[in-house]
């Protein structure tokens, strides 16, 4: 196959990985969709979901409502279940006759494991766990206005620069790294899921989204790995991306962790199902798993109510939940910079001031 990655104006158009389990399209999909919806029109080119699996043609169209022109459907027994094998094989095929210039995949594990594959044969760059994109370069600098600390009036930027400026965590988090990918083609990238907002599903759109079913091509000597069986471990873990309500603490209870941890479990169930989360200093003291971690090198959440509890609000973590729709902090320290993101700012003692908080929500409620 005649397949250049370095012939850059050959490649068109903003291509996102679909991913699906068990015939289901997973949130993360439509993120994707929304955001890539942005950057084809950004760039003035078309959107184009890619979604393999077997007998999904059905769930595709789904792709179209929240911003895909065309959806190419790869449909084949081999693909039910993802493999490694199956999956980038299929997947760098029709990238390698298409030639999309822009590659998106969700940073699950299934998107961790197939995006580093298929970059390198595709013979292309990747930057992994992004949490911000852009193409228009202005936008890119509004972004850097509002979301770092430099200077940007005094730097200068190359206006006409369309190519995908992919932002994401470096060294642990302590700082924000914008990578580009100048000399080939497609410019991939794996994003954190949660962090792009999701469109309004349209039905219109979805109606004239086009479907194109793509033959596929799987022999025997294609796949090393077959899938025998699948077995699913019941771990319950917390849902911050989904929830409503969160109720995060942070370095703040550290003079009675558990105390802590137990106020904020009873704050989160006086607001009616609610979660814990926790900074970054919480995870890396051990205080409560990762999955409850906030923050770039986190999660990324947009609940209607976010309470802060103990926690300073470094920048990392505000990126991670400043989209809040309310955003409640309480901190014996007036001056953290996390009150510059709250709606509502409570200087004082989070020992004192939340059992107050527990009571006035439970009387509210009560009246």
């Amino acid at each position: 196959m005649n397949f250049n990655s370095t012939d850059i104006h050959s490649f068109r158009d903003i291509w996102v990985f679909c991913e699906q389990r068990d015939g289901k399209l997973m949130n993360t999909d439509f993120e994707l969709i929304s955001e890539g919806r942005k950057l084809a029109d950004e760039r003035g080119s078309k959107l184009v979901g890619i979604l393999l699996g077997y007998e999904v043609k059905d769930i595709a169209k789904e792709l179209g409502g929240y911003g895909a022109d065309k959806v190419i459907v790869c449909d084949h027994p081999e693909l039910k279940f993802y493999t490694t094998d199956a999956y980038a094989k299929v997947l760098c095929d029709v990238v390698m006759e298409e030639k999309p210039e822009v590659l998106l995949i969700g940073a699950t594990n299934i998107g961790r494991d197939l995006g580093p594959r298929c970059a390198a044969r595709l013979r292309t760059g990747l930057t992994a766990d992004c949490t911000h994109l852009d193409i228009n370069t202005k936008k890119y600098i509004d972004f850097l206005s509002t979301s770092s600390t430099l200077d940007v009036a005094s730097m200068s930027f190359p206006m006409e620069d369309t190519n995908l400026k992919m932002t994401r965590p470096a060294f642990g988090g302590h700082l924000m790294a914008t990578i580009i990918c100048p000399r080939f083609r497609p410019c991939m990238s794996t994003v954190r899921p949660g962090v792009m907002k999701k469109a309004q599903f349209s039905q219109e759109k979805a109606d004239a989204c086009q479907i194109v079913m793509r033959h596929v091509e799987l022999s025997p000597e294609d796949l090393k790995t077959k899938v025998i069986n699948i077995a699913k471990e019941a771990k319950k873990m917390v849902d911050l991306i989904g929830a409503d309500i969160i109720v995060s603490v942070g370095r703040g209870i550290s003079k009675d962790v558990d105390g802590g941890i137990l106020l904020a479990q009873k704050l989160a169930e006086a607001f009616g199902d609610g979660v814990v989360g926790g900074s970054r200093a919480v995870i890396d003291s051990g205080w409560l798993p990762a999955d409850h971690q906030v923050g770039q090198t986190g999660k990324t959440v947009h609940p209607k109510v976010y309470v802060a509890l103990g926690i300073s609000g470094a920048i990392q973590h505000k990126a991670g939940m400043q989209d809040s729709e309310l955003i409640i902090a309480v901190n014996k320290d007036e001056t953290a910079p996390i009150f510059d993101c709250a709606d509502y700012g409570i200087a004082g003692d989070l020992f004192k001031v939340v059992p107050i908080m527990i009571e006035a929500i439970k009387e509210t409620k009560n009246a």
